[in-house]
C-alpha cells in the first residue's frame, strides 16, 4: 500500500496506461513513476502492462541513462586491458568498478572476444616469458657494463641463484668467480 494516496478521488485515473508507458520509455523507473503519480507499485505495473509496455532489467535502465560516449571509452579500454594485457574479466571488472558479468557485456560491447581460460593462461605465460626475457637481457648488459651478481640479485629483489639463471638464460659469458675470503696460510712440514 502506498503510504502517500493521492489527495483527490480521481487522480489516480488521471495517470493513463499510455502517460506511464512514455513516461518508462524514455527513461524513468517504476518506482520514479511510482513516487510522481503517487500509485501503489502494483499499479503502475498493472498500468505499464495494460499499455503493452517492453520491461527493462536494471542493467539495461543503468545502460540507458549512461553517457553513450564515456562508456564507449570504457568498453575501449577494457578491450585494450583484455586484449593486450592479457587481463581476466575479474580484472576487469574492478578496473570499471562493475560486475564480471557487466565487464564482459562491455568487453563483447566493444568488438572484443571472450576468450577461455585455457586461452587465458596460455597468455598470461607468453607474457611472463616475454617479460622475463627482457629481464635476462637488461642483467645482461648491466653485468657486462661491470655488475656483480650479488648487485643485481639486490636490486632486482631476487636471490643469487635466479640471477644466475637469467643470466645463463641470456647467454652470458660469465666473469671468472673471485674469492675475497682471507688467503690460506700453508704450512711448512717439519
Amino acid at each position: 500500500m502506498n503510504p502517500n494516496p493521492p489527495d483527490t478521488p480521481g487522480a489516480s485515473e488521471a495517470v493513463t496506461p499510455q502517460g506511464l508507458r512514455q513516461q518508462y520509455e524514455a527513461g524513468a523507473t517504476v518506482a520514479e513513476l511510482v513516487t510522481a503519480s503517487g500509485l501503489s507499485y502494483g499499479t503502475v505495473l498493472n498500468r505499464l502492462h495494460d499499455a503493452g509496455t517492453v520491461m527493462r532489467t536494471s542493467w539495461q535502465t543503468r545502460r540507458m541513462r549512461q553517457n553513450p560516449q564515456a562508456r564507449r571509452r570504457l568498453a575501449a579500454h577494457l578491450r585494450t586491458l583484455y586484449e593486450q594485457h592479457g587481463s581476466t574479466l575479474t580484472e576487469l571488472a574492478a578496473a570499471a568498478g562493475e560486475t564480471r558479468r557487466a565487464a564482459r557485456r562491455l568487453l563483447i560491447e566493444a568488438g572484443g572476444t571472450v576468450r577461455t581460460t585455457q586461452q587465458t593462461v596460455r597468455l598470461r605465460a607468453a607474457a611472463r616469458a616475454t617479460e622475463r626475457h627482457k629481464l635476462a637481457q637488461s642483467l645482461r648488459a648491466r653485468y657486462e657494463a661491470g655488475a656483480t651478481v650479488p648487485d643485481l640479485a639486490q636490486e632486482c629483489n631476487y636471490s643469487i641463484a635466479t640471477i644466475y639463471r637469467l643470466l645463463q638464460q641470456a647467454g652470458t659469458r660469465m666473469r671468472p668467480q673471485h674469492h675475497h675470503a682471507p688467503a690460506h696460510e700453508t704450512r711448512k712440514k717439519p
